[in-house]
């Protein structure tokens, strides 16, 4: 009951229970509801955006990948679905064959939202950037989590003192290369449109207010 009560209160903090009529609001216009609606409104997708998606891993799909620092790794479970960022200088995924990836599961806060998902459900989604370049890689595939020691011992990295838990294999479905119009709109490289970190709320500062200085009890 505290909780409830807890989120209550927060919400009631951050105008989540405040009913929004203001004009143009979605709740103002008619969704959307089938894929005929969405054809007519959309009409037939671009030629190369169709020839582009290989059910293996390219070549030149290969090299994107394997200089790609981050990636998102979006999963889905009986809860809903979930996006994790993942990040490792030097490569973030392995190549390991035409047909699949590993991505070693460092340590980290032990929610394992992204893990409990693949257990339950093994579809899962990657998205590759790579810093200055504009064009993003899409990966589709089903996942499954390796614990043997040779295989996490592969991801130890020079020293040998950073070996995960366990490594995420996806065997690869769809993959394909995405056109950078978002990242050119966003100029997200840019370094003139970086924010400061100051002019946002730290995460201590969020999980205070959220908690209402519960943390740590």
């Amino acid at each position: 009951m505290a909780r409830v009560a807890r989120v209550a209160r927060v919400a009631r903090d951050y105008g989540a229970d405040m009913t929004v009529t203001a004009p143009g609001h979605p709740q103002q216009h008619p969704a959307i509801t089938t894929e005929a609606e969405l054809d007519a409104l959309y009409g037939d997708p671009v030629p190369a955006a169709v020839t582009k998606e290989l059910s293996f891993i390219s070549e030149d799909y290969r090299a994107f990948i394997e200089a790609s620092p981050f990636v998102l790794l979006a999963t889905a479970g009986p809860e809903g679905l979930d996006c994790s960022p993942r990040g490792e200088l030097g490569g973030v995924v392995r190549v390991a064959d035409a047909h699949t990836l590993l991505l070693p599961d460092r340590r980290g806060n032990n929610r394992v939202d992204s893990l409990r998902n693949i257990v339950r459900d093994p579809r899962v989604g990657l998205l590759f950037l790579v810093p200055g370049v504009g064009e993003t890689l899409r990966a589709n595939g089903r996942a499954s989590l390796r614990t043997d020691e040779a295989l996490r011992r592969s991801f130890a990295g020079p020293d040998g003192d950073k070996v995960p838990t366990c490594v995420i294999a996806v065997e690869v479905e769809a993959v394909y290369i995405q056109c950078p119009k978002a990242l050119t709109r966003s100029q997200l490289w840019d370094p003139a449109h970086f924010v400061a970190r100051d002019h946002l709320p730290s995460v201590g500062q969020m999980i205070q207010r959220i908690a209402d200085g519960t943390v740590g009890r």
